[in-house]
């Protein structure tokens, strides 16, 4: 039995990178204008070239699949009897939709805010919640400021090849294997999702790391977010209503796993705050452009997020494990790690600023 369930669990993952990798192929291929990005915005965007957008299309084409081959193998299970599911369904279809049209026709900041709303209320509305406060109306408003923090927080790490897709692995292998820590090895269909969507993440990094031949574009970028959101909450937020510890145990947790994309957002807000400028509006002034100011090429500047991000994956899996076993005392102790990075990138943002000609 267990050796047939790790025979579904890597083929289900090898499956979602199989069609991650042909779908982008395939896009790459026949994309001529249609999802080109760039044209008119090289002032906010790092690459000066002309590329697709169209990878993010893949996830959302390998999550259906996923729920489709779940159906069929699972047969005797109904997976839109979960209404857990049906949020996570709905919610990432609507914010793939969204994406996809301000990829086509860039929407208006205030038609997707009102998009990454509704995905939190969904998620509300089904059953997936932040048990922080154990109030159900402040918890549910944390969730959705949670859902709209993520999905942008990964819009705007979306700025350098290969950047925020890596960041994305390592959230989403901190959740898996934390389910697993906590509920034991299975397979169901968070676990089938998470393999999949990890399947077409690499798929698509094939074609994304430096130098990027395609871009995740805001179908990738929101739906992704909206993903990530969602199973933040199931395995990371909530790992403390599991194990019966602090709820503040988790929120340290969900800090160290998003610690990427956490530590470039709050610099970026910051930094725009103290110039008195919008922290939604585009730039060249996150952290990983800065890393560039102070002497990184790109491709170094991916390895110095992916070395964050698998860190990141070690320590917040340790740290589950650490409530699993009931050893709660060191697990603060653990914040220093985010201190340490977002000082860092923060101080290098200081250090080496933004080049005027940029």
């Amino acid at each position: 039995m267990l050796v047939l369930s790790i025979l579904e669990i890597v083929g289900f993952g090898i499956g979602g990178f199989l069609i991650s990798f042909l779908c982008n192929g395939l896009l790459l291929r026949f994309s001529r204008s249609l999802g080109i990005r760039n044209k008119n915005d090289v002032t906010i965007r790092w690459s000066n070239e002309s590329k697709p957008s169209l990878g993010g299309i893949s996830f959302f084409i390998v999550f259906v699949f996923s729920a489709i081959g779940y159906s069929i193998v699972y047969y005797e299970i109904n997976i839109f009897h979960k209404i857990e599911y049906i949020g996570l369904f709905v919610g990432g279809c609507i914010a793939f939709l969204m994406g996809l049209a301000d990829d086509a026709y860039n929407t208006q900041p205030l038609g997707k805010l009102f998009i990454q709303i509704s995905c939190g209320i969904i998620l509300i509305a089904t059953r997936t919640e932040i048990e922080l406060f154990h109030n159900h109306w402040i918890d549910g408003v944390v969730t959705v400021l949670w859902v709209i923090i993520v999905m942008n927080s990964l819009n705007m790490l979306d700025n350098m090849d290969g950047i925020t897709a890596t960041a994305v692995l390592f959230i989403l292998l901190s959740c898996l294997v934390g389910g697993w820590i906590i509920s034991g090895f299975n397979v169901n269909v968070w676990t089938i999702s998470l393999i999949a969507i990890i399947g077409s993440i690499i798929g698509f990094l094939y074609f994304n790391l430096h130098p990027a031949k395609i871009f995740m574009g805001d179908a990738g970028s929101q739906f992704i977010g909206f993903f990530v959101a969602f199973f933040g909450v199931k395995f990371l937020w909530n790992v403390s209503s599991l194990t019966e510890t602090s709820s503040w145990a988790s929120v340290i947790i969900t800090l160290i796993a998003f610690t990427p994309a956490a530590a470039d957002t709050l610099t970026v807000v910051i930094n725009r705050l103290k110039k008195g400028t919008s922290p939604m509006v585009g730039g060249k002034d996150h952290t990983t452009h800065h890393l560039v100011y102070a002497g990184f090429n790109d491709k170094q500047v991916w390895i110095v997020f992916f070395v964050i991000g698998l860190f990141s994956f070690i320590l917040s899996v340790i740290m589950i494990n650490l409530i699993h076993l009931g050893i709660i005392l060191p697990i603060s102790f653990f914040a220093l790690y985010f201190i340490f990075v977002f000082s860092y990138l923060y101080r290098n943002t200081i250090k080496f600023p933004q080049k005027k000609q940029d």
